[in-house]
């Protein structure tokens, strides 16, 4: 099915290839790092579309509602939701959710739940992060090793919008990794240089990056992804586009609220 295997593939894909830098232990180490943020905070909302060609398949949500305690650490509250539009509801119906609880200040999950709901499919998942002791718990009770303030498919995404990309040249590459369903995958992304692109919400200077999705990640897809994220203090994701058997399919931004620093990456006006 058409949905089944695209609809969700190059936002998804993206969140699970951009997966914090892991620094394996030994021992356990308390989990006390602090990382500036200038990126994002409570009340960003980022609306996209999921477009097959001229088709518009479904739309995406972004949105950081506001604070959770996870364990007694306090917390973004993290939430994407993806839904098929009602022409394609007819077809193959899609109601997704995911969600991660990231450490306010060292920018890692504690907690992190996948809903999928996508025509007679469904499944509920859900990973307990112990960035102290280095584990991290399914919910059927299975524990795993981690690597240190190793990430789930979406915080991933997030810490990485903290980082400062103008320091990566053309063809650098940062290593990354991700927990998920028991495994930690080791991912690349290549910073492929700088690039405007025109979307429903504007046009916007972007820097433009490639996650490096290899064979038994977390999703597969029949061709290179590549990310588009504004060259300014926000790294907003603007489009999100991979190749496919036949075509592409693309995620563009439509709308965007609550954003913590003024888009000074954007070239027109709404």
């Amino acid at each position: 099915m058409l949905l089944r295997n695209y609809i969700l593939i190059p936002l998804i894909s993206f969140l699970s290839a951009v997966s914090g830098i892991g620094q394996t232990s030994a021992h356990p180490v308390k989990a006390t790092r602090s990382l500036p943020n200038g990126a994002f905070d409570v009340g960003e909302r980022l609306v996209f579309d999921i477009n097959y060609g001229f088709v518009t398949a479904g739309h995406a949500v972004m949105v950081i509602p506001g604070y959770k305690y996870v364990a007694g650490k306090k917390s973004y509250e993290i939430n994407t939701y993806a839904v098929s539009t009602d022409e394609f509801d007819n077809i193959f119906k899609v109601r997704d959710k995911y969600s991660s609880f990231v450490d306010v200040d060292g920018i890692f999950p504690h907690r992190f739940e996948q809903h999928v709901r996508e025509g007679h499919y469904s499944r509920d998942y859900e990973a307990f992060f112990d960035q102290d002791e280095l584990t991290a718990e399914t919910d059927d009770g299975t524990k795993y090793k981690i690597p240190q303030y190793v990430h789930d498919i979406l915080s991933a995404f997030y810490y990485v919008r903290t980082l400062d990309l103008t320091q990566y040249r053309k063809g650098d590459k940062i290593s990354l990794e991700n927990f998920y369903d028991g495994k930690t995958h080791p991912l690349d992304v290549m910073v492929l240089g700088r690039q405007k692109v025109e979307v429903g919400a504007g046009t916007f200077d972007c820097i433009v990056v490639e996650p490096m999705v290899v064979e038994g990640g977390l999703f597969k897809n029949e061709g290179s992804i590549r990310v588009w994220l504004t060259n300014d203090a926000n790294k907003m994701p603007v489009k999100v586009s991979t190749k496919v058997i036949v075509g592409s399919i693309d995620v563009t931004l439509t709308k965007y609220s609550g954003l913590k620093n003024p888009v000074t990456a954007k070239v027109t006006d709404d």
